[in-house]
């Protein structure tokens, strides 16, 4: 099993059920909900753009001794490091007070490796913010017409050696009514169930064609043990964290 994204393994412990029920409503909390520490945090990170690059930054939650977790934004600023999903939340609940709705995409792989996105329009375009393991699954500009447009640019960084996207979902976080993925102090393990039980659009390729991006990322590791970036429209790439500029 390659190390790709892993935004929905197994997860090894829900004993600590987090998401409080915050009230009155499930409209963005006031920013005297959130700490000294976290205002000073949200408020340059009023754009995409700079949200992504604080991402870039932030060490991937490599979740060590194989404990599980699923952090809100509150836990995210804690411990300083994030997952794929982790990170969606993150951006969701930061743009969130700059206006913009948390938008989150979810990606379905054949091998159950899945990932998570922020998502977000400008004007009638669509871009993303992301944070993973693998340099072609970070953020897009927003140069996508819809989402399913945008969804597919991620087609071919996802093929390694296992992994192939399947499907796709776009979710407003705030389907989840009071339950606080935001800034609950414990595991929101009720985001990750919803996006398992949310009907995705279906997403294909052609067997060859799949079959030969396969082969050419597994020579490509072979060769020299990185992780590629031979992918065609990289130019519609956010900037990616610096441990891949290669």
């Amino acid at each position: 099993m390659d190390d790709r994204a892993g935004a929905r393994r197994p997860r090894a412990d829900r004993s600590r059920e987090g998401g409080q029920l915050i009230s009155p409503s499930h409209s963005k909390p006031p920013l005297a909900a959130f700490s000294a520490r976290e205002r000073r945090l949200i408020a340059p990170l009023g754009t995409p753009l700079a949200v992504q690059r604080f991402l870039n930054r932030l060490p991937y939650n490599e979740e060590p001794g194989g404990r599980a977790t699923l952090r809100s934004f509150r836990g995210v600023v804690r411990h300083g490091c994030a997952h794929c999903l982790e990170a969606a939340l993150f951006a969701a609940t930061t743009l969130e007070q700059h206006g913009y709705p948390p938008l989150v995409l979810s990606f379905e792989s054949i091998d159950r490796l899945d990932h998570v996105i922020f998502v977000y329009r400008r004007g009638t375009r669509w871009g993303s913010i992301a944070r993973s393991r693998d340099p072609g699954l970070h953020g897009r500009k927003p140069v996508f017409a819809t989402p399913r447009a945008l969804a597919l640019s991620y087609f071919d960084p996802y093929i390694d050696f296992t992994g192939q996207v399947t499907g796709y979902a776009v979710i407003d976080l705030r389907s989840l009514g009071t339950y606080d993925w935001r800034l609950a102090d414990t595991n929101v393990w009720k985001v990750e169930r919803m996006l398992l039980e949310y009907p995705h659009r279906r997403i294909t390729g052609s067997a060859r064609r799949v079959k030969m991006l396969r082969a050419r990322y597994r020579a490509f590791r072979r060769r020299f043990g990185r992780k590629p970036l031979f992918y065609s429209g990289r130019e519609r790439w956010t900037e990616i964290p610096s441990e891949f500029g290669r």
